[in-house]
């Protein structure tokens, strides 16, 4: 019998994150300290919670970590998130019951900043369009179209959030030209700066941006950031991007901002309802292009997310401190050793 115990719920289809059931991934870190993983098959959760209220750690996975469930768990020490935004998990039940939650924030920020900077070009130039009057027949459409677009040289980038994604968002966007703000409460200006971002309020943002950017995490504070209050301070030719949580945006508001001409088009990598209806009014728009939240996927992403996940419930279960705890205050109330903790200037899922 192993010393840790470490349940997960069994997924109803494949999942990218650990699509083979075998966790041999995880195992190259766990397997030092004599654990294993269990995956429960329940249909309920009540269910759920009579397989794991004596598990030592649980792989949050194909079903969300309610109250209920942390409530009736008698000796966990760690919830596992193998992902950034940690909204499948009660965090505040979490932390009331002094159980650190770890999440992965920094193994594919370079594949998110590449789609921000990917749906920044193609929602500029009309991508798609041009595409379908290239297939359509329409090849003399296409110059013309583009004809009445500013140069993307000189015109105004904003970040809503300053995190890590939306940094190296700016790295990639500094080259082409554009001036670019930011505005993150939590970021000191200075750091800012150091990318070559000038800070100002949100709604300065909004008016002087061509392009918004939306970074920011799935929070209380920030679900329906952007309302309709918000898109009718944007310019009427600006464009929407969002790599960030489909929940910070108001999706009504955004379908309405399209259609009543307040924005020009949108780049969404995330939606507030996923996967959308088929009746989505956005899948229907030109001006809209729509990916299906893959903006981290890559052939690297899958196996260094699993790895630190079996990493982090290694360093808790053992005694230690997780390299990246989304509530970090549970530390008084616990006999972890705080080891070589991971720096985050921002929450849970900031990207």
């Amino acid at each position: 019998m192993s010393k840790y115990k470490i349940y997960t719920q069994k997924p109803s289809k494949v999942t990218f994150d650990m699509a083979d059931g075998k966790f041999d991934l995880e195992m190259e870190a766990l397997s030092s300290i004599d654990a294993e993983i269990i995956e429960v098959d329940a249909k309920s959760e009540d269910e759920f919670i009579d397989a794991v209220k004596d598990a030592d750690a649980i792989i949050a996975r194909g079903r969300k970590i309610t109250r209920k469930i942390i409530e009736n768990l008698s000796s966990c020490k760690v919830i596992a998130m193998g992902g950034v935004g940690t909204d499948t998990i009660d965090v505040h039940a979490a932390t009331q019951h002094n159980i650190p939650v770890t999440n992965v924030p920094d193994t594919f920020i370079e594949e998110v900043a590449d789609h921000a900077m990917m749906l920044i070009l193609a929602t500029f130039r009309r991508l798609l369009v041009q595409d379908r009057m290239s297939r359509d027949g329409r090849w003399e459409e296409g110059r013309p179209a583009l004809s009445t677009l500013p140069r993307l040289y000189g015109l105004t980038l904003g970040f809503i959030s300053f995190g890590h994604v939306a940094r190296l968002t700016s790295q990639r966007a500094a080259p082409f030209g554009v001036r670019m703000l930011a505005y993150d409460p939590y970021i000191e200006e200075l750091k800012m700066s150091e990318y070559g971002v000038e800070p100002v309020s949100f709604m300065e943002l909004l008016k002087r941006s061509d392009i918004v950017s939306m970074h920011a995490p799935s929070t209380t504070e920030a679900r329906h950031m952007m309302t309709t209050e918000h898109f009718k301070q944007m310019k009427n030719d600006a464009l929407f991007i969002n790599t960030g949580r489909g929940t910070t945006v108001d999706e009504k508001a955004l379908i309405n901002a399209l259609q009543n001409d307040w924005i020009a088009g949108a780049g969404l990598d995330v939606l507030e309802t996923e996967p959308p209806s088929p009746d989505n009014p956005l899948l229907k728009m030109d001006n809209v292009i729509i990916t299906p939240h893959v903006a981290s996927a890559s052939l690297r992403m899958g196996p260094e997310t699993r790895r630190r996940v079996g990493q982090e419930l290694t360093l808790v279960l053992s005694g230690r401190w997780p390299r990246t705890c989304v509530n970090p205050h549970v530390l008084p109330h616990t006999n972890l050793i705080r080891w070589q903790p991971f720096s985050m200037e921002r929450g849970p899922g900031a990207g």
